[in-house]
């Protein structure tokens, strides 16, 4: 299918009014190139393979479309049934999906759902069991799920299977096979993936049925007058050093990305105790809320504001003059779009970024995204060895690092064994 006229504005698009009103609040006006291409077709139901990576609008290319496909079947999913399945590889991408279902869906009554390992199943199995319309879900999670009856797909609609070639990576692929004999045979199927080897390409043609292939490239270079660098700090000393570095006045008008919600929250809480005024925008912050927030921003009222990466993304205000990311993101694309806050209208800026003993793998992804290495502050009060230590290891340069209780840190993203069940 090709779409001669591409949308430009998502007015254009033939999304119900609901969407199209949370849309403009959170401050979306033009579609991105995969959303121009990807939501004509699949508001025609056809199946598609995007070749994209997070950080492209890949997630409202799939959500804006099944939102309203939900909305105007207008059925009602059975107890412990899903009527829309999207499986994410990582507990941090399965979180920000839902939340930007939850920005998206904010006028519709439909009931959306998370699951993933890590933490206790009980309220999430609170939350499936009168049904759901729309449940992100991590692979290994929802296998525990479904083998203790919690979830059942018989009734499923939409199957969405998001970033694939990371899925194959982590060593998923066993889960995803044993996922899709559960599903029933007629259903509309999305596939994404960044890349295509062999048997990712083989999985797709066992998905979908004719389906529309629509490739964006990712954004990959930086601005040249940004400045960049990295602070190593333990994750428990992140605030203080945030204060630490917001003490100094020079910084005049200060982004800083927090990963979630509550964490933003907390931030604001932190500073405000230390007598640093902020204020947070994200998705459970009220329109009208947001819109004060950036104002006083905007203003200069405030000179500090926290923000969540779905929330920041109607922010347009020149003379930003750091961004801050407390957490890096755990795709290298939104970085890129994070740091380019600063910098505007031909003007200087400086991007720093906190990376703890968890995080260095972001760190790593975005380096070669980028195509340069970040240079690392070590003249702060809260530089971490540990994080060093284990920078080291990830580069081959030593040879041990302490596990457990002898302060090693987890790497959530270390390959399992293949025979050993995963807990993403």
């Amino acid at each position: 299918m090709t779409i001669k006229n591409l949308p430009t504005t998502f007015a254009e698009l033939k999304l119900v009014d609901p969407i199209k009103l949370a849309l403009t609040e959170a401050g979306y006006t033009n579609p991105t190139p995969i959303q121009a291409q990807a939501i004509p077709p699949l508001l025609e139901g056809l199946d598609l393979l995007g070749c994209a990576q997070t950080g492209t609008g890949k997630t409202a290319a799939f959500a804006l479309p099944i939102l309203h496909r939900l909305v105007q079947s207008n059925k009602k999913a059975l107890p412990r049934h899903t009527r829309v399945l999207v499986l994410a590889p990582t507990r941090e991408l399965a979180i920000q999906v839902h939340e930007s279902f939850l920005t998206y869906g904010k006028n519709l009554k439909l009931k959306f759902a998370v699951v993933y390992g890590g933490v206790g199943q009980t309220p999430q199995v609170k939350a499936l069991s009168s049904g759901v319309d729309v449940l992100v879900a991590t692979p290994g999670r929802l296998m525990d799920l479904i083998e203790q009856g919690f979830i059942k797909l018989s009734g499923l609609e939409v199957f969405v299977l998001d970033e694939a070639d990371r899925m194959l990576d982590m060593g998923f692929i066993h889960d995803i096979k044993k996922v899709l004999k559960l599903l029933p045979p007629k259903r509309h199927n999305l596939f994404f993936s960044a890349t295509m080897p062999v048997e990712i390409e083989r999985l797709a043609n066992s998905i979908l049925v004719n389906p529309v292939k629509v490739e964006v490239t990712p954004v990959s270079s930086t601005a040249e007058k940004i400045s960049q660098s990295v602070m190593y700090v333990d994750r428990e000393n992140k605030r203080a050093l945030l204060k630490h570095i917001l003490d100094n006045q020079n910084l005049t008008r200060v982004i800083v990305f927090s990963r979630t919600k509550h964490g933003a929250n907390k931030i604001v809480e932190y500073l405000g105790k230390g007598g640093i005024i902020s204020e947070a925008i994200h998705g459970n912050k009220s329109q009208s809320a947001r819109q004060k927030a950036l104002e006083n921003f905007r203003s200069g009222k405030i000179r500090v504001l926290i923000a969540t990466d779905i929330a920041a993304r109607g922010i347009d205000i020149d003379d930003i003059s750091h961004v801050i990311n407390y957490d890096l993101p755990n795709v290298s694309e939104d970085y890129v779009h994070r740091i380019g806050r600063t910098a505007r209208a031909g003007a200087k800026g400086e991007a720093i970024s906190f990376c703890d003993s968890e995080e260095k793998v972001f760190l790593k992804d975005i380096e070669k995204l980028i195509g340069k290495t970040i240079p690392l502050i070590e003249d702060q009060p809260f530089h971490s060895q540990v994080v060093v230590e284990s920078r080291l290891l990830s580069k081959g340069k030593a040879k041990t690092l302490i596990d457990g209780r002898n302060n090693r840190p987890n790497n959530p993203h270390r390959r399992r064994p293949q025979n050993n069940r995963k807990k993403n």
